[in-house]
């Protein structure tokens, strides 16, 4: 489905619920690491599915991860309650279990050091605030449709970057 559909369809709201559910896959990861990588998402709400994708020349596995999360979460306009699947333990724990402790030591970690990728926590944090998320760990590899689905989509981002 186009993202116009999508978005068209969450415009129009629904009588039951005064925020729309939409369920995300992400995805991202470079080869070799640090590398040319690619990050991919998966929408879908009410039967419609709207997929997204980018890449960079030089990133990390974890940029691509948290840079899939960004883009799926600012791309969603109006307040959402969002159930976010996603392969990555750092992302999930990140903003489950970490960045509060973060934000109090302002952006440093436990050891006293700067929060790595603090550019795009911050991204993923703001982005999140407007919505209700919640954050889902599944195994990658492992079967589920749409986490294969998001990880072939990153490899084809980060193939297409590799390619200019």
């Amino acid at each position: 489905m186009t993202s116009s559909g999508l978005e068209t369809e969450m415009e129009a709201g629904t009588a039951d619920s005064a925020k729309p559910e939409v369920a995300v896959w992400t995805d991202g990861g470079c080869r070799p690491n640090p590398g040319p990588g690619g990050w991919a998402v998966l929408l879908c709400f009410r039967g419609h599915e709207r997929e997204m994708s980018g890449g960079e020349k030089e990133t990390t596995n974890n940029r691509m991860e948290l840079t899939a999360a960004a883009e799926a979460l600012e791309a969603l306009t109006r307040p959402c309650r969002i159930a976010v699947h996603t392969d990555s333990e750092y992302v999930r724990n990140g903003v489950t279990r970490w960045s509060t402790g973060w934000v109090r030591r302002n952006w440093r970690n436990a050891s006293g050091d700067p929060v790595k990728n603090m550019d795009l926590w911050r991204r993923v944090l703001d982005a999140a605030k407007r919505h209700e998320v919640s954050w889902h760990w599944v195994r990658g590899h492992a079967g589920d449709i749409n986490n294969e689905r998001v990880d072939k989509l990153a490899t084809a981002a980060r193939i297409s970057v590799e390619a200019r």
